[in-house]
């Protein structure tokens, strides 16, 4: 069962993270945890908290073995470059280019699981009421019609229909002498 997580928006260039992915993709999460723990980069940082990630992602939503588990995909992406300028000589300007990346992981197991474990459900058994005649029903139904009636700002009793959103709405429902 695959296992995702991302990183976006890493303010990284992409061709300094994909030196980095490339010396973990295919390792199993253990050893992939050690090399980015010895690897001198900057973005090594940035993968480890990502495979974290992954691996809780893993472990808690899919009930997977964090020792079965190895890196199957990761996949550095360009994110929008962010432009600024350096004033050089005669009042002229030259474009610096600060480059950011997309991270995708995906986690995958060595040897697939069969068993699922299902999560437990809390009996709902107190959400439904049994109700035995029309007359309840209709009593039921009138309290919850007094709890939906929507107050207008000041305290007041107001209507139950539900007020429009929008400034033309706004505009158009003022009273004079109200702003």
């Amino acid at each position: 069962m695959e296992t995702k997580a991302k990183a976006k928006f890493l303010k990284i260039s992409p061709r300094k993270v994909r030196l980095v992915a490339d010396l973990i993709r295919g390792l199993n999460v253990e050893e992939a945890m050690v090399q980015l723990q010895f690897t001198r980069k900057a973005s090594c940082d940035p993968l480890k908290k990502l495979l974290k990630s992954a691996i809780a992602n893993a472990e808690e939503n899919d009930d997977l073995k964090r020792s079965n588990l190895f890196i199957s995909e990761i996949r550095v992406d360009e994110a929008p470059t962010t432009y600024r300028w350096m004033p050089r000589a005669m009042g002229r300007a030259t474009p610096i280019r600060k480059r950011a990346s997309h991270v995708s992981l995906i986690l995958d197991e060595r040897i697939p699981t069969t068993e699922k474990k299902a999560k437990e459900k809390k009996d709902s058994k107190d959400d439904i009421v049994k109700i035995e005649d029309f007359d309840q029903l209709k009593a039921v139904e009138k309290e919850k019609s007094k709890d939906e009636k929507i107050t207008d700002g000041k305290g007041k009793g107001g209507s139950t229909a539900k007020p429009q959103k929008g400034f033309a709405n706004k505009l158009f429902n003022r009273r004079s002498g109200e702003r």
